[in-house]
Order: structure tokens, then sequence, then C-alpha cells
């Protein structure tokens, strides 16, 4: 199947670059662009991409509010978002997760991390780029960096949706915002790597997060992953 892909950044010529580098790849292909986060928005919902390359910074309606835009249609729950960014070590990036983000990556990314990056999000999974790990969620965290955006993450809502979650639920959460994947969890858990994607996406669906990237974040900020400054 042909992952279809919006480009979404405010400099034509860096769209092109883009254009040339996914339409030469048999399994994907560009389906539109948009030179802002406005059109970003109108293009998701009419040419139904599969994955979104949003720039964070674009005038207008940011790649930050059109995100949001885009992930709180339940028309658009099958788009999944990376983040483009020139500054990885960025509070926009945190922001852009919570937002519903699968990921995001640095603009200066050799070609073949980019179309990496399509293919993975495209998967459902979450992309951290080497520079911008799981450390640097935790870091910011440690820093109060906390986004006035989701004031309700602490709130009873959220409470009881980490509260639903089982005992093996909870520890697979862990895992996850540990930055293990499906068969490091399964070798850790002594369990099949099918039974570990069956945990996560059961985790998923009761705190509602869209994909694996959430649930990083969810796992830093419910405290049942601490942050570790360097």
């Amino acid at each position: 199947m042909t992952i279809r892909v919006l480009l979404a950044d405010d400099q034509a010529l860096l769209r092109s670059a883009f254009k040339v580098l996914v339409n030469s790849e048999p399994d994907m292909e560009v389906v539109a662009e948009a030179a802002d986060g406005a059109e970003a928005v109108s293009l998701a919902r009419s040419e139904r991409a599969d994955v979104v390359l949003m720039d964070i910074r674009m005038p207008g309606t940011d790649g930050l509010a059109a995100t949001r835009m885009i992930t709180a249609d339940p028309e658009l729950s099958a788009v999944r978002i990376v983040m483009l960014t020139t500054f990885e070590v960025d509070e926009y990036v945190v922001q852009s997760l919570r937002a519903g983000a699968s990921g995001f990556l640095g603009k200066g990314a050799e070609p073949e991390e980019l179309l990496n990056a399509i293919r993975i999000a495209s998967a459902g999974e979450a992309l951290l780029s080497p520079v911008a790990t799981k450390g640097l969620i935790a870091k910011f965290l440690a820093q109060g960096g906390s986004s006035d955006t989701d004031g309700d993450q602490d709130g009873p809502a959220y409470s009881e949706r980490l509260g639903a979650l089982t005992a093996r639920e909870r520890e697979v959460l862990v895992l996850v915002g540990g930055g293990l994947s499906n068969d490091e969890i399964a070798e850790r858990l002594e369990v099949s790597p099918l039974t570990v994607k069956t945990h996560v996406n059961r985790t998923m669906a009761k705190i509602g997060a869209r994909d694996r990237a959430q649930l990083v974040v969810t796992a830093y900020e419910s405290g049942l992953v601490r942050p570790r400054v360097e």
C-alpha cells in the first residue's frame, strides 16, 4: 500500500526537495503541499494523507496549532503527523507530542532518516530522532515545562484513565516511557511481542493516546517514569 504524504512548510524550496525524495520511493507519494498550517488542515481533510510532514514554525496558523486541529478531528484520526524543526531542543517539541504528533525530526536529518520517519509514523509507532530522545522530554518536564494547553492532564479524568489500567498495562507503559521497543519489552517480561502489542494497544485506548509517542509523554507526566536530568 502506498503511503500518502502531505508536506506542510512555508519554504517552497524545501518542499520541492522533500517531494522529489518522497516520490522517489515506490511505497510513498506526495499527494499535496501546504505553505501554512491552515492550508495543511484543509488539505489533510480533502486529500486524506496518511502522514503529514509538518513544520513547527509557519506564518499564520503554525504547525503546532494545525496539529491540534487535525488530531482533534475524529474524521482524521488515522492521520499521523511528524513535526519538522530546525532546533530539536525546543519546548515546542514536547508541546507537539502533547498535541498529538507521532514524533519529530530535525530538518537537517539525512534523507534515509526522513523516509524512515514516514514509514514509522505510518505504522503508528513513535518517532523520536537520535538527538530528541526521551531524555529531552524528561529534562523538559523536570524543568517545569508543562504546557498550559493541556491543563486537564492532572485532572480527575486523567487520573481515572490511568486507574483503568491493569498492573501489567502500567508496567508496559513504564517500559514504553523508558524507550523500549515491543521486542525489548517482550524479552524483559518474558512474553511474546504480539502480547506486548496487545497491551500497548489496550493502554493507548484506555488513556486516549493516538500512538506510542503519547504513551511516552503520559509515562513522564503521570509520574510513572521519573525524569532524570544530567
